[in-house]
């Protein structure tokens, strides 16, 4: 078999391993992205929840008396946290739309394990709130029938029911 064609076979496949690489780089590179915008929604949702709970909470605060409740008032009425989070998912998306194309591939990988971190721990934190929530109303509720049973003498506010 002559040379040329043997060398003309070998630049071929090199071509060739070298498109699907090519390809296979940029389809990595695709899922990465699609990867990172799916956890920037997920981050987003968990934050938009807690501050949903945080609301909600703060009704069943409003029934525990005001000297027990404070420091779960203060906690609730903190909204700065959330707000610094929805602002640095802003700015996550915000550097995908500016740099997601350009970025290497090894950035891409940095911003979805951080952003990953993050949305761990915002759901850890959304259960333990959620958990928290829960026990705080039983304990209000049971206050609260135990306080109907009481003699109105008792009660903090006599007027109460």
């Amino acid at each position: 078999m002559p040379t040329y064609i043997v060398m003309a076979g070998g630049v071929a496949l090199a071509l060739v391993l070298a498109l699907v690489w090519w390809l296979a780089r940029g389809r990595r590179r695709d899922r990465s992205l699609v990867r990172l915008l799916d956890l920037a929604d997920e981050v987003q949702a968990l934050l938009d929840r807690s501050q949903e709970r945080m609301q909600a909470m703060q009704a069943v605060v409003g029934r525990v008396p005001s000297d027990i409740a404070a420091v779960a008032r203060a906690s609730l009425d903190s909204t700065q946290a959330i707000r610094d989070a929805k602002r640095d998912v802003l700015q996550h998306r915000l550097w995908i739309q500016k740099h997601g194309e350009t970025a290497r591939q090894a950035e891409l990988d940095a911003a979805c394990a951080a952003l990953d971190r993050a949305r761990g721990k915002l759901s850890g934190q959304l259960d333990e709130l959620e958990r928290a929530g829960a026990e705080l109303a039983q304990a209000t509720e049971a206050s609260a029938e135990a306080a109907r049973r009481e003699p109105a003498t008792l009660r903090r506010d006599p007027g109460a029911p």
